[in-house]
């Protein structure tokens, strides 16, 4: 989301922050005392190493945080630095400086997650916190991931969506919702984050199919997309025909709050001459009024600023 200031500033701030707290408050007063939390799933103020800036997010986002919980996950812009641990050679490119040097450091201070998931910083501060929990609310079970830090076979993280995602009790809370930063699947030109995909493809998807996690959310990519139930980028049949059920997770990427990055009209690599990038259907379903149909490809539609 990023933070605005009421003053210049050398650095960039980012003034798309105000309207989204306006909305975000214009949904909690419609829906009365009926919102259990916000969740800001990464790149939080960018403050990038001026705690100001954080100070400044703290009270912009008062007016939200005095009324509803407000739940977070870590993302590039709070954590990604050249001396941390994990940098796999497959993810030289992509975790880089965005973190300004904080290293998790503020994002483990100001805020306070359930759980004790901790993974060290590769400097002499201390280890980074709320890296990885969950929680029920409700009949919905919420599981927030790391993907700044490993998430492969073996390490915590992976062995804690494992085990909680296994644990879920289904007849208390049917529905699983997961939350983490980079997403899985985007089309946008994110091509520098491929081989991180690739990789949460291999390891994360056959955890979050073999559980029947319903929604998964992702942040990232500036911009709003929502796909059909994905299973290895083949959708998953909804049922509406008589047809089988397949219990798919249905990504949405939710990154346009906030910060505008990525405008529509960027061209990209793989189709350079194109002022519209071609979406693909697996992107283009769209749910009206209880019913389901699969639109042409329009980016205009799915891609919100």
């Amino acid at each position: 989301m990023g933070t605005a200031t009421p003053y210049s500033t050398f650095l960039r701030t980012q003034d798309e922050s105000i309207s989204t707290v306006k909305w975000i408050l214009r949904d909690i007063e419609a829906l009365g005392d009926k919102p259990a939390f916000v969740s800001h799933i990464g790149d939080i103020s960018y403050a990038r190493g001026y705690s100001w800036l954080w100070d400044q997010f703290f009270v912009q986002i008062e007016p939200i945080s005095s009324k509803v919980a407000y739940h977070v996950c870590i993302g590039n812009h709070e954590y990604d630095w050249p001396l941390q641990p994990w940098r796999p050679n497959w993810a030289k490119t992509i975790y880089g400086t965005d973190g300004g040097g904080e290293c998790g450091v503020p994002y483990s201070l100001k805020f306070h997650m359930p759980g004790n998931s901790s993974e060290p910083t590769g400097t002499r501060a201390p280890a980074t916190r709320n890296l990885y929990y969950s929680f029920n609310n409700g009949v919905v079970h919420f599981v927030y991931i790391s993907t700044e830090t490993n998430f492969f076979p073996g390490s915590s993280q992976y062995n804690f969506i494992k085990h909680d995602l296994e644990s879920v009790d289904r007849n208390k809370t049917p529905f699983v919702v997961v939350q983490g930063h980079r997403p899985m699947y985007t089309t946008s030109n994110e091509r520098g984050d491929a081989p991180m995909r690739e990789k949460m493809l291999e390891h994360l998807e056959p955890l979050f199919v073999k559980n029947k996690v319903t929604l998964v959310l992702w942040g990232h990519v500036h911009r709003y997309e929502r796909f059909c139930p994905l299973n290895n980028f083949t959708c998953g049949s909804m049922g509406f025909s008589g047809e089988k059920w397949e219990a798919f997770p249905i990504h949405v990427v939710i990154g346009m709050a906030g910060q505008d990055w990525q405008p529509i009209w960027a061209p990209r690599a793989d189709h350079p001459n194109d002022p519209i990038y071609p979406q693909p259907q697996r992107s283009t379903v769209e749910v009206n009024l209880g019913t389901l149909g699969w639109l042409p490809p329009r980016r205009s539609l799915y891609s919100l600023m």
